[in-house]
């Protein structure tokens, strides 16, 4: 899985944007496996993903991006994720957000990729499908 590097603005490393990635970095995954089947923009937060971890994009759409991927990550928000009905409400709206700002670098590549995971993931039904592919 591609890892991002550097420091935020500051200098200071663990602080910011190198947060950000770090939450979804060791999360992203695991969250992604658990919410399979139940959140409706799964498709939309791995493209964003894929997005924000190409090297090809541009550092500040790579930043917001990450920021409203670890607000999905993270357990702690809002509106808690447990509850039905609502907890993935704040979630979809920071992503659509974000995602509406930065569309036009979100690629047919990266939104290829988003299927083609979520199709290993529904096939092994034990959400154990996971791939490292950014080598694609």
């Amino acid at each position: 899985m591609p890892r991002m590097s550097g420091t935020d603005q500051s200098g200071d490393p663990g602080s910011g944007p190198q947060d950000d990635a770090r939450a979804v970095d060791e999360g992203f995954w695991n969250k992604v496996r658990r919410t399979l089947g139940r959140v409706p923009f799964l498709d939309e937060a791995i493209a964003a993903y894929y997005c924000a971890t190409d090297p090809k994009t541009p550092r500040h759409v790579q930043v917001m991006l990450l920021g409203a991927i670890a607000y999905f990550v993270i357990p702690t928000d809002m509106i808690p994720d447990f509850i039905v009905g609502l907890g993935f409400a704040d979630d979809a709206t920071v992503l659509a957000a974000v995602i509406g700002t930065f569309r036009r670098h979100i690629t047919l590549d990266h939104r290829a990729r988003a299927r083609a995971i979520l199709d290993d993931l529904r096939e092994a039904g034990d959400g154990d499908a996971t791939r490292d592919d950014s080598q694609s």
